[in-house]
């Protein structure tokens, strides 16, 4: 796994290294593995939109069940997920370890300088929630999410912790845009354009990549991630 140092820094990258939230989106910055499961995704996304529209009414209930099978239904229930397992460790992690780094454990043979803290992590993971899902939406980026250090203006658990779920309701109303007949639309993107589902499901990507990171800096203060306990 790539130092968190490196991961989606704002700031341009080379073929083959994380571009979730670089300066710069260009086809030749999208690794060949993203690519297909981006492919992959978007095939089992829009089988699944097309046969709930397709079928026949059988009984009462099917159109909540077509309502539960669109891309949006779907890329939205996503984002459920993903924000369940981030604000849950955001919350499970006490206010005076939020500083947090594995640097200050001093473990030999590691490599943990210069890393992000867990606040850290958390405000990273909210910004490209932010730079991926407002596109979608069309709302403005926050001013203190740009840069390489976001959100340095927030310094409590209760403020950082607002933030990403303000992240992930941003994330709601982005999958709601969603449909089987824009889901491939491209859209501005920085200095470049993305597929709307592209941009839905990436950040729910590097959501999981984060998620990780900040499972063993819990783990490392001897707490338990709730999705685990």
């Amino acid at each position: 796994m790539k130092d968190v140092t490196q991961c989606c820094r704002f700031q341009g990258s080379r073929p083959g290294q994380r571009t979730a939230i670089c300066g710069r989106l260009t086809e030749q910055h999208i690794p060949v593995l993203r690519l297909a499961a981006f492919g992959l995704t978007l095939f089992v996304l829009l089988g699944a939109a097309s046969m709930a529209q397709q079928a026949p009414a059988a009984s009462s209930s099917q159109p909540q069940t077509q309502a539960a099978n669109t891309i949006a239904a779907i890329v939205e229930r996503e984002v459920g997920m993903s924000e369940r397992l981030l604000v849950g460790a955001a919350e499970a992690m006490p206010e005076d370890k939020f500083n947090f780094t594995p640097a200050s454990l001093n473990i030999a043979g590691s490599q943990y300088k210069g890393v992000r803290t867990f606040a850290e992590i958390v405000k990273h993971v909210a910004a490209v929630n932010y730079a991926m899902w407002t596109p979608l939406t069309g709302e403005n980026m926050p001013a203190n999410l740009a840069g390489t250090n976001p959100a340095a203006d927030l310094t409590t658990k209760a403020q950082i912790v607002q933030l990403l779920q303000n992240s992930f309701a941003l994330g709601h109303r982005a999958a709601q845009t969603l449909t089987a007949t824009n889901a491939t639309e491209q859209v501005q993107f920085r200095n470049n354009t993305a597929p709307r589902l592209y941009l839905a499901t990436f950040a729910l990507i590097h959501c999981a990549d984060e998620y990780g990171q900040m499972v063993e800096y819990l783990r490392m203060n001897g707490i338990v991630p709730p999705a685990s306990r």
